[in-house]
């Protein structure tokens, strides 16, 4: 008698058990997004693994060149990657007053290593070499690398990549700028090769480089309000037919990777990235291509 009720029970219990387990299974459940670093990390908003907890760390360099900040004041949402920044911040569940902002120098912010920021936004273009270091969320902007030049110069009259063989040439390091000109032109002087933009600009000024190199948008700021007598000479076609794309930096296998690039699939999905485009970006339908 006792050892049937002991099997009545054992009986009674599986079949809880199972009926526990059928619920939980049919029950909808949170959204979890998987990541690079660490699998099954949930993307709920404002709760993220952030260094900070409840706030956002975001870096870029300083200065922090328009058009993509505005008054070298990263915080003020002005500028194109201000509004950007913002806007995934908002898209991950934090507000502008619990964002925080950080400078990092443009290349310690893919450089091996852990990173004191929670994303990095500073023009860096994703590339295989510098997926080995860092993290990067699906890219938030398209972009072209440009040719600027004195107006009047030799350079100023290039048609072709084959005018810029002869030509000195200069551009930021660590950049894709320098990339296109070591790769793409093959010049058969040394670039000249700088810390920051603004010291390209300097030596462009001074004639100490026939042309500078630098991404599209940045071109046509300089020529427009910093260099005005200095010209677009044209753009580089993307090579391999994949367009070269910005993206923001986090730390190698970041919990965070995969709510980023959630929220930049977002923004891109619902037209956020393109309005903000459109205030901030001049368009690039008056550089000519260079082949």
């Amino acid at each position: 008698m006792h050892l049937a009720s002991r099997a009545l029970r054992r009986a009674v219990a599986a079949a809880t058990i199972a009926l526990l387990a059928t619920a939980v299974g049919c029950a909808p459940q949170p959204e979890v997004k998987a990541s690079s670093g660490s699998a099954g990390k949930s993307c709920a908003k404002g709760k993220l693994a952030t260094k900070t907890s409840g706030k956002l760390t975001i870096a870029t360099d300083e200065p922090a060149y328009e058009p993509w900040f505005k008054d070298d004041k990263p915080a003020n949402g002005k500028g194109f990657e201000s509004a950007v920044a913002y806007a995934v911040a908002q898209q991950l569940g934090y507000g502008k007053s619990a964002v925080v902002w950080q400078s990092v120098p443009f290349n310690k912010a893919f450089a091996p290593g852990v990173k004191t920021f929670d994303f990095d936004i500073n023009q860096v273009s994703i590339s295989t070499e510098r997926k080995k270091a860092v993290d990067f969320s699906s890219g938030y902007y398209d972009v072209r690398q440009a040719v600027i030049a004195l107006k009047g110069s030799k350079a100023a009259k290039a048609t072709s990549i084959a005018d810029l063989k002869n030509l000195k040439l200069g551009a930021q390091v660590g950049t894709t700028s320098l990339d296109y000109i070591t790769d793409v032109v093959k010049p058969k002087q040394e670039p000249a090769v700088y810390a920051k933009n603004d010291q390209a600009k300097s030596a462009l000024k001074n004639g100490q480089v026939d042309a500078v190199v630098t991404d599209l948008p940045t071109a046509f700021y300089i020529t427009a309000a910093e260099v005005t007598n200095a010209k677009i000479v044209g753009q580089f076609e993307n090579q391999g037919g994949t367009p070269e794309q910005f993206g923001l930096v986090l730390d190698k296998g970041s919990a965070l990777t995969s709510c980023v690039t959630g929220a930049v699939d977002a923004l891109r999905k619902n037209g956020t990235l393109a309005r903000i485009e459109k205030q901030w970006l001049s368009d690039a339908v008056d550089a000519p291509v260079l082949k």
